[in-house]
């Protein structure tokens, strides 16, 4: 393991965002993962997990305890089934899979991060989720101090959450495991209508899984969701809101403000969500409520490709950027009755 004192944490992070943590431990293997996590809560020192930093926002002064980066490396493909080491770049896996011909995560391709960090946030994009080819999960517990196993139903996931994610200082993810599909190198059925459309198909069919990758990744490009240094639109954490879920109550009363606001033949998007709820859009809602593209004056602002994405111009603190979330929550809420949730793991400081 190394071992940094008063590391600076921003250079870990998508955002270039954050001061230093008092100690830094980078582990390599799975037992340096567990020995340093089990020191750390042996002493009571406050502990900070970091594998990709694409869904972190620290706070400018830093984190006063032990940051732990998980650099383990293991991609194991047998036949249709994969283990990734929560340290695997996962658009490194996602290529991996797909030069290989198998289906299953090629639409989550150039999402950044690492491996462990997806069935946390149960990541998904353009019609795929994790959780629909995870079969299970091998963590740390550090309420029993064992390692165990989780199957896909004990990891309970749903949009953007899973049982790790509740309990976010219980687990910590050492390795995932993921049955794909072999179809004759044909994508697993296209389930997102923009990729579709991209494509010249219809949503249900299947392409080579490769063209589907290819696509994805322009598509991504083009709102600035795949990561490169020289441009600003991509110091981000990627899409900043989960997109709202409504019961029938509060979509009556969305529907109402929409009404009242822009018109009454203007339709918000409204997706199922099951349970009778449903699910519209966050980037519509920052858009119609005035946060368009690029939006801000200062060195944090929305992206000039995606209002979705929050952005460092270069020389912001993670101040500035909290600044400009909070007037985004502020204004949709004022405008449409719905408040935002943040979708990236606040550190030391909250919206």
């Amino acid at each position: 393991m190394q071992e940094l004192h008063d590391a600076p944490l921003a250079p870990l992070t998508t955002f270039r965002l954050g001061g230093p943590a008092t100690r830094l431990i980078t582990a390599t293997t799975d037992a340096e993962v567990v020995a340093a996590v089990r020191e750390a809560d042996d002493a009571g020192t406050p502990l900070l997990i970091i594998g990709g930093g694409s869904n972190l926002v620290i706070g400018d002064k830093g984190f006063e305890g032990t940051a732990l980066r998980i650099a383990t490396g293991g991609f194991d493909l047998s036949g249709t089934a994969l283990e990734l080491a929560a340290g695997e770049t996962w658009t490194d896996a996602v290529a991996r899979t797909v030069e290989a011909g198998l289906a299953g995560i090629e639409c989550l391709a150039g999402i950044p991060g690492s491996a462990g960090a997806t069935p946390i946030q149960n990541v998904g994009a353009y019609g795929q989720e994790v959780s629909s080819t995870i079969t299970e999960v091998v963590a740390y517990d550090r309420t029993t101090r064992e390692t165990l196993t989780l199957t896909n139903a004990e990891c309970a996931f749903s949009y953007r959450h899973s049982r790790f994610k509740e309990h976010p200082e219980r687990y910590v993810v050492l390795r995932v495991r993921f049955a794909l599909e072999d179809a004759d190198g044909l994508s697993a059925p296209l389930k997102y209508a923009e990729t579709a459309r991209a494509l010249g198909v219809e949503p249900g069919d299947r392409v080579p899984a490769a063209t589907a990758r290819r696509t994805v990744l322009e598509l991504r490009a083009g709102k600035g969701m795949v990561l490169d240094p020289a441009d600003h639109d991509t110091w981000s954490a990627g899409s900043f809101f989960t997109n709202p879920i409504l019961d029938d109550a509060q979509l009556a009363a969305f529907l109402a403000r929409v009404s009242e606001r822009l018109g009454p033949d203007v339709a918000p998007p409204a997706f199922p969500a099951g349970d009778g709820r449903t699910k519209t859009s966050a980037a519509w809602l920052i858009d119609r409520a005035g946060f368009t593209k690029g939006y801000g004056a200062g060195p944090a602002r929305i992206s000039t490709k995606h209002t979705l994405a929050l952005t460092n111009r270069g020389d912001a603190t993670t101040e500035d950027l909290l600044a400009l979330a909070r007037e985004v929550v502020a204004g949709v809420r004022e405008a449409f009755g719905i408040t935002l949730v943040n979708e990236p793991v606040t550190v030391g400081v909250s919206l």
